[in-house]
């Protein structure tokens, strides 16, 4: 196999405006033959430093650019990013602003065909192989779900036969096995063929699983490149960098014997099963399912269709004759594959979306005879994309629109109580578009607490987020339980679900598969299967290592090993 390089040497990037470098003579070499994984903190500069493989900057983004970046022979900036997007392919987080045709064979041939190859059509077709898509040739793309329509994206990519492929966050918004799936796909073509993959990712278990080399980007530098093992074991400067080291390898460097004989800690859970020993199961600690008790209802969703039309299928039904009932004091997580209903289910709670049949009744109110901003006066949404909800030139001044809208009373002494309550005084002054996605999501949380409303609803709260990000915003759900009486996120963060739901609610195709505590719901393997999700590290190492029930944070498990009996 040939091996193409990319170079970059000393490389300095400012964007217009701002007063200091994303990037600062940062160097690295990347050879197509690896699986490379690019990590960092929120705003560190690692998707600048990709942008800069294919040209993107400084061509298309503009700003002072020193230094060199180089393809092989072929330095970038003196080429363009038609010429490199032949060598350097690219599959944006937001994929579906790449989707430009209605057809998918049409989409992924569209870059070929446009430049002038011949073959295009079956270029195309190859291409839809390789990511198991040629069944869908003949579809349009709204028809897919996300997950499909991120590998037509990739197919995309794929047919101009680059020397690399850069995919952003390709686990983002995926359900656990779409995005499992998606990370086979990609390490098959890197294994299967001559190009070489890089990504960017948060999500350091995918890393130990797949990915042969780490690069760690701080700091607007490339702080050192490693190979998987030897990287994932600087936990120390990845907890500086705000990255969360996995699961298995936060256990192994809290026990005192949990490194591997080679010295190093495990960074799967294959590697752990070996490096730990197996504990006897523990019945004091099994997990009862979740009752509503006395508490009172306040949400009750009876016997409710509802769906969409589409132009081969006719209706589309997402939920059919679904009943649920949430309680006050409820932290509930709602789980299930891509397309289960569970940001469909938020909008009927919303008012967003009125039922094609049945009643929605929220705090007393039927969502048919309600209008939404009247809904809004007690139950908040909170988006999945949280830049739609600044409007305003600082945050205080957003928080401060949405109270002034509602004519709520005493609106400055609001806004100063909840910045300071969730702790945004550093960010408070700052435009909330220009924001990172962890800061947006922090700042979106203070817009929807301000009204100090009984119900919140989050689509996918901790999507993208770096460990730092992550950890605010999950302190701020919790902490967010004393100002509001039921809290409901959609989430494919299933580590998320372990630490902080009381009541988890698995969505399949059928309706309800579970609703149970988290601990009862990762003891169902079958249940779990049929909605797509895989159990986080620590809950599949301990059905590895025999505890039974599975614990259900890294720290319960280091208790459990080191004080529980063992075998």
């Amino acid at each position: 196999m040939s091996t193409t390089t990319i170079t970059v040497d000393d490389l300095t990037f400012r964007y217009p405006g701002s007063d200091d470098p994303v990037l600062y003579n940062a160097n690295v070499e990347i050879d197509s033959g690896e699986f490379t994984a690019i990590v960092g903190g929120n705003g560190s500069g690692k998707t600048t430093l990709c942008k800069a493989f294919n040209g993107l900057i400084p061509h298309f983004f503009n700003g002072t650019f020193e230094g060199t970046v180089s393809v092989d022979d072929t330095v970038t900036t003196e080429s363009d990013v038609s010429a490199l997007s032949r060598t350097v392919g690219y599959v944006f987080q937001d994929f579906e602003n790449q989707l430009v045709q209605p057809i998918v064979l049409d989409d992924v041939a569209f870059a070929p065909k446009n430049h002038g190859l011949e073959d295009y059509q079956a270029r195309a077709m190859d291409a839809l192989e390789a990511v198991g898509l040629a069944d869908a040739a003949d579809r349009f793309i709204w028809e897919l779900s996300g997950g499909q329509q991120h590998l037509v994206a990739l197919a995309g990519v794929l047919a101009m036969d680059p020397a690399f492929i850069i995919v952003d966050e390709p686990a983002a918004q995926l359900d656990p096995d779409n995005a499992r799936k998606t990370y086979e796909q990609l390490r098959g073509i890197q294994r299967d063929t001559d190009v070489g993959v890089i990504v960017i990712e948060h999500h350091t278990e995918f890393i130990g699983d797949y990915c042969d080399r780490l690069v760690m980007v701080a700091d607007g530098d490339v702080a050192w490149t490693e190979p998987v093992d030897v990287g994932l074991n600087r936990v120390e400067a990845l907890l500086d960098a705000d990255i969360h080291p996995p699961q298995v390898t936060q256990i192994a460097r809290e026990l005192p014997d949990g490194t591997l004989p080679n010295g190093r800690y495990p960074v799967t859970v294959e590697q752990a099963v070996d490096a730990f020993p197996a504990a006897a199961s523990d019945a004091r600690h099994r997990a009862k399912p979740d009752g509503s008790g006395s508490a009172e209802c306040l949400i009750r969703v009876e016997d409710v269709t509802h769906g969409y039309p589409t132009l081969r299928e006719g209706h589309k039904t997402v939920l059919d004759a679904f009943d649920l009932e949430l309680y006050s004091g409820n932290r509930v997580a709602l789980v299930g594959a891509n397309g289960a209903g569970k940001s469909t289910l938020l909008r009927l709670l919303t008012g967003l979306e009125s039922p094609d049949e049945g009643t929605v009744t929220v705090l007393g109110d039927d969502t048919n005879d309600t209008l939404p901003e009247e809904l809004a006066e007690e139950t908040v949404y909170i988006h999945q994309n949280p830049e739609e909800m600044f409007v305003e030139e600082t945050v205080r001044d957003d928080v401060a629109y949405y109270l002034e809208s509602r004519e709520a009373p005493d609106a400055d002494e609001r806004v100063d109580d909840v910045i300071e309550f969730l702790d945004l005084e550093d960010i408070a002054d700052r435009d909330g578009r220009l924001l990172s996605i962890g800061q947006q999501r922090r700042a979106s949380l203070a817009i929807g607490l301000a009204t100090d409303p009984t119900v919140v609803l989050l689509d996918e709260p901790t999507g993208s987020l770096d460990l730092q990000s992550r950890r605010e915003v999950t302190r701020m759900l919790s902490r967010s339980v004393s100002r509001t009486e039921t809290v409901v996120v959609a989430t494919h963060d299933l580590q998320l679900v372990a630490e902080w739901a009381d009541r988890v609610i698995v969505l399949g195709p059928d309706g309800i598969l579970a609703d149970e505590t988290p601990q009862a719901v990762f003891q169902q393997p079958a249940i779990l299967a049929q909605a797509n999700l895989r159990p986080p590290q620590v809950v599949e190492l301990s059905d590895r290592l025999g505890i039974d029930p599975p614990s259900l944070t890294t720290a319960a498990l280091v208790e459990r090993l080191s004080t529980g009996a063992v075998r």
